[in-house]
């Protein structure tokens, strides 16, 4: 098992998403459960960032609203400076799309379809012609370990190698930003590691800007800056002394 990676402030470039005064709530009158109060947040270009929250306290909520996969309450999302129009059905499929790759704790592949067809599946819906989109496909799964499982169909592979074939789907439209909400709360302890060293050189080696949702201090420690979501409201925090569980379950 790797050793956690001491969390801290690292230099990085221009603000690529952010959240202004973000407020999510669902309901109403007296069964009004208010999720998100006044969440404000940047990511720079380059960073890796943890969200650490115990289940519950909204984290999956943020990372919808960001990825526009939701509208709030109230508050703005940014990309690069300018907001993101919830009204415009067209240019919010487009985002999702082009700009945000999602990966999610449950894989959600479609377990008769094959890696290859899983992984080409955002390009096809982008319109690309099917042949360009499993090739592109399979290099993805090369670069992530799989090139020799692209024809098994999804539910003849691990858990560990369909969190991998999750995570090419993520990228293969090759988005610039990364929102993973739990990405290896499903796995075994080796396979949270191998997942999780997966992703930071992804993260690496793509420059991407990566918000990484978690319960769990030793895959926040890994990451550059850690804030964590209370009552609502997101604020900086420290886990180096708390960094005593694994990526794959509860910290202790």
């Amino acid at each position: 098992m790797s050793l956690p990676r001491a969390a801290g402030e690292v230099p990085h470039g221009d603000v690529v998403l952010e959240s202004r005064s973000l407020r999510k709530h669902f309901g109403a009158g007296d069964r009004k459960l208010e999720v998100l109060t006044d969440a404000n947040l940047e990511l720079r270009e380059g960073e890796m960032v943890a969200i650490v929250a115990p289940s519950g306290a909204g984290k999956s909520t943020l990372l919808h609203l960001l990825g526009a996969l939701d509208t709030p309450t109230s508050g703005t999302v940014y990309f690069r400076n300018k907001a993101i129009e919830t009204n415009e059905d067209a240019a919010l499929a487009q985002f999702r799309n082009r700009v945000v790759g999602f990966l999610w704790q449950r894989h959600q592949l479609l377990p008769d379809f094959t890696a290859a067809e899983n992984v080409a599946m955002p390009l096809l819906v982008r319109g690309e012609p099917q042949p360009a989109a499993l090739e592109t496909a399979r290099k993805w799964l090369a670069e992530v370990g799989l090139e020799d499982r692209a024809h098994h169909r999804a539910g003849e592979l691990s858990g560990g190698e369909q969190q991998r074939v999750a995570i090419a789907r993520a990228l293969v439209t090759g988005p610039r930003v990364l929102l993973a909400d739990e990405p290896t709360g499903d796995l075994d302890e080796q396979n949270a590691w191998a997942v999780f060293e997966l992703l930071e050189r992804l993260h690496r080696t793509h420059r991407l800007t990566s918000l990484i949702a978690t319960h769990n201090l030793a895959l926040a420690a890994r990451c550059d800056r850690v804030v964590g979501l209370e009552h609502g409201v997101l604020r900086t925090r420290s886990v180096r002394a708390e960094a005593t569980g694994t990526p794959g379950g509860e910290a202790s």
